[in-house]
């Protein structure tokens, strides 16, 4: 197989990586450049143990899109007949017992957090762990998570093999100490790189060349992309904030369109423009892509972002405007790595330098294996003096030690209770046992763990989660289910206050209810919108009051249910778009993130018996997920029909799977955005959906 993909000879850090006992069960963590192929490190050691000994293959990845493109890599040896692969990585309230019928599993590990809570048995079968981009247990959101899941990995199996694969990093022994594996540290790059300041139109490199580029329209950034799309290369601009990625992408374009022949484009415009999330964003990004460039940031869909990544993978987008989320993303390799700023703002930061190690991730990027004989990363200065400056800071220093974020209050409260969930009876000692095996243990010791760990307990038992016995600790009904959700037991307590603060049910009531969670994300609510959104939140009944809360975050909270109630409602998605100021992906993050926290207040009232709720909150549920008024959801069990096919379906008598059914396909095909193939397929799924339901028992 390696042979027919054209690999004959392993790189420097594979070869490491064998030599240090990658193929004999060894553990190893790999610290090498992007591009360095760790991936196939990760390949040679599933396909070793999976295929000789039957045993199962985990591969972790921090992002969901890069779960599904690891995930493809692994489809070729299916092919073969050597793997099975799945990929799983939503529903937190699930052990996937599916997944059983599978050799490879990969994963996000929040995903992987959430099956061993639910006691997934298939997990025992499991061998050998991969960690991708295990240099992010120095994030403070999802650090604490790939820790505790290594942790826990690790006390399953005795003879368990972690491959942990990482960026350059300057403490990666410890790293590899902690996970009892071998290191396997290298520099090498298959392509060169070269990194260098610009200042005015010269570029200085660290390996003291200088080069001077042509002046075209005195941005230097626009200059540096044109210069390496006229020489036949592709360009990445890493901007700091998404107004910047959007606005380069939207200067370039008129210096580009010259340079592109539109025919190449055409099929990725058509495929933009077919979409049925927010017109106007498809058609500003179909235009942008007609010129050769376009603009990418967690902001749109996973389908937008999709189509700009496999356009520049076909050298069709020459240049792609991005925020830093693709540095630690999927891999798209460019010619030359612009880096706008090296500063990011934050509301309650302000301005910050980016970490070493993050500037090192962007610039990874440059240097296209097969295509380019170096890469070239480029930081913008305006001066001299600060030129120098990110030459001393970034490109001449080391990444910076990667360190625990385990004991923030948050991450230690789902950890903790989910240790004492895990058992019938807990004790101390057993709660001790989990933590000195995590990363937070091994760089502060275990009795600075336990000291955090203390303050969790005493939340844990004035909350009704667990009971303390003397050493003994049991958790509770409630305990155990906040577990299984997977769900902040602070967000728990704050779901069940509002719960018995709601005499009835009201729907705005409940999303409001939903967005006081700390696992959803906030709106920023701007300047023209706070006196308009503060006489709402103080004279609406409508809102779930709060006297301990401050105006400030009551307005957010408010903003963020608002869009939620015009999604289920069924607002255009192009009108919430313009309305809240957010991009498709945004909707689609929160919406995610609301329905979850809804299941959950849902599940949390069926345990505390209240009912009522319990149904609203499990109506709610699927109104969130698929952005429609209640009486849809029988039509949106039929695949491939959204919240608008429905709509259209409802509009014309289609009230149900059985008026669909009993449909003529002639006139359904005439219904918009039906078509034949989409009539053809939904008549016989609703026939099915009957067949099956009737054999049940009756509708």
């Amino acid at each position: 197989m390696l042979i027919e993909r054209g690999i004959r000879k392993l790189y420097p850090p594979q070869e490491m990586a064998v030599k240090a006992g990658l193929l004999r069960g060894r553990s190893l963590v790999v610290s090498a450049p992007t591009a360095s192929g760790k991936t196939l490190i990760a390949e040679l050691a599933i396909t070793k143990r999976v295929v000789e000994e039957r045993v199962k293959a985990l591969y972790l990845t921090p992002l969901r899109a890069l779960a599904h493109e690891k995930w493809l890599e692994f489809k070729k040896y299916e092919e073969r007949g050597l793997l099975r692969t799945a990929v799983t990585t939503g529903d937190y309230d699930s052990d996937d017992r599916w997944l059983s019928n599978y050799d490879v599993i990969v994963c996000t590990n929040e995903k992987l957090d959430s099956l061993i809570r639910h006691k997934a048995t298939w997990l025992d079968e499991v061998k050998v762990v991969v960690s991708d981009e295990v240099h992010l247990i120095n994030d403070s959101e999802r650090g604490p998570t790939l820790e505790a899941v290594l942790a826990r990995l690790r006390g399953r199996s005795e003879d368990l093999q972690v491959v942990a694969l990482s960026a350059t990093i300057n403490n990666a022994r410890e790293i590899a100490d902690w996970l009892g594996a071998e290191l396997v540290e290298s520099d090498w790059r298959p392509v060169p790189l070269k990194m260098g300041v610009c200042v005015g139109n010269r570029i200085t490199f660290d390996n003291g060349e200088e080069h001077v580029f042509e002046r075209v329209t005195g941005d230097p950034i626009i200059d540096m992309a044109l210069e390496v799309v006229k020489g036949g290369g592709q360009c990445l601009i890493f901007a700091n904030t998404r107004q910047n990625a959007v606005k380069y992408a939207n200067k370039l374009s008129g210096h580009l369109e010259p340079l592109v022949d539109p025919k190449e484009v055409e099929d990725l415009c058509d495929e933009m423009m077919e979409g049925e999330e927010a017109p106007v964003i498809n058609e500003g990004l179909a235009s942008l892509i007609r010129r050769g460039v376009a603009f990418h940031h967690a902001g749109l869909s996973a389908r937008q972002r999709r189509i700009i990544e496999e356009g520049f993978r076909g050298f069709k987008i020459k240049v792609v405007c991005s925020t830093p989320t693709l540095a630690a993303g999927v891999n798209l390799p460019a010619r030359r790595v612009i880096i706008q700023d090296y500063r990011r703002y934050e509301v309650d930061r302000g301005f910050y330098r980016i970490p070493v190690l993050e500037f090192h991730q962007m610039a990874g990027r440059a240097g296209r294996p097969q295509y380019d004989e170096y890469g070239e990363a480029v930081a913008v200065a305006k001066t001299e003096m600060e030129a120098y400056d990110v030459f001393t800071h970034y490109i001449k220093s080391k990444p910076e030690n990667i360190t625990s974020q385990l004991t923030n209050e948050a991450s230690l409260r789902k950890q903790v209770l989910a240790t004492i969930a895990s058992m019938n009876k807990a004790t101390i000692d057993d709660v001790r046992d989990f933590m000195s095996k995590t990363f937070y243990a091994h760089q502060f010791t275990t009795l600075g763990a336990m000291l955090s760990v203390k303050g969790v307990l005493k939340f844990l038992e004035r909350e009704g989660f667990i009971v303390v016995e003397g050493d003994s600790l049991r958790a509770t009904r409630l305990g155990r289910r906040v577990s299984e959700l997977y769900i902040d037991p602070l967000s728990a307590v704050i779901l069940l206050r509002g719960l018995k603060k709601l005499k009835k049910e009201a729907t705005l009531k409940y999303l409001h209810l939903i967005c006081k969670a700390p696992e959803v994300p906030k709106l920023h609510v701007k300047r023209g919108e706070r006196e308009r959104l503060a006489s709402f939140v103080l004279e609406s009944d409508e809102v779930l009051s709060d006297e301990e809360e401050d105006l400030a975050t009551l307005m957010s909270e408010v903003k963020t249910a608002l869009l939620l109630y015009d999604w289920i409602n069924e607002i255009p998605e192009n009108d919430i778009v313009l309305r809240y100021d957010v991009g498709p992906g945004d909707v689609y993050a929160l919406t995610q993130v609301a329905e979850w926290i809804c299941h959950a207040a849902s599940e949390i009232a069926k345990v505390m018996g209240f009912t009522v709720h319990a149904q609203r909150l499990g109506v709610l549920v699927p109104r969130i997920r698929w952005g429609v008024r209640e009486e849809l959801l029988e039509l949106l069990q039929l695949e491939g029909i959204g919240r608008v096919r429905a709509r259209i379906l409802y509009r014309h008598g289609y009230r149900g799977l059985k008026d669909v059914a009993e449909a003529k396909l002639a006139e359904l095909t005439k219904l918009p955005k039906m078509g034949t193939k989409i009539a053809q397929k939904i008549v016989d799924q609703a026939q099915k959906l009957l067949g099956r339901i009737s054999g049940a028992g009756g509708i």
